[in-house]
């Protein structure tokens, strides 16, 4: 039997990135942009948080989604976020914060969320895990977990 054709499956990628943003969302962040584009790249989730008090308390998280599945070669996403990586979303963070100069003085930070992809079939033995996902939903016949959002991950990442 053949596999179905690509289209067939559904855009891992981008549904790990709606995970992402509904959980940013729900743990009171503001979704500014999603999948914000330029010569240099594309950031998948630019987000605000207030502190409530005052705008100049707000800071700005450039937020790279990096979506798995099972067999995954690169541990889980970790391994392609690469010096290279990092400085295409640097400049990409600097032309949209030339686009949105009001936002220029804000606290930015380069954050990494890392959600895993498996077939509700075969995700038994995930589900008895002692690790807790952050969060987690199912679409089709997939599961995404929200496995690690990684704060300032630059700063963490050797």
């Amino acid at each position: 039997m053949t596999n179905p054709p690509a289209s067939h499956y559904p855009d891992i990628g981008h549904l790990g990135e709606d995970l992402v943003a509904q959980w940013l969302q729900s743990t009171g962040w503001l979704i500014l942009h999603r999948r914000f584009f330029c010569r240099w790249g594309e950031i998948d989730i630019i987000a605000q948080y207030d502190d409530g008090r005052v705008t100049q308390n707000s800071t700005l998280a450039f937020v790279e989604v990096k979506t798995r599945s099972l067999g995954n070669w690169d541990f889980g996403g970790r391994n392609a976020i690469t010096v290279k990586k990092q400085t295409k979303l640097w400049r990409t963070a600097e032309m949209f914060l030339a686009q949105y100069p009001e936002k220029a003085d804000y606290p930015c930070r380069f954050d990494v969320a890392i959600v895993s992809c498996l077939p509700v079939a075969n995700n038994v033995s995930q589900r008895n895990s002692t690790h807790k996902p952050l969060a987690s939903s199912l679409v089709a016949d997939y599961e995404f977990q929200l496995q690690e959002y990684i704060v300032a991950a630059f700063d963490s990442i050797a």
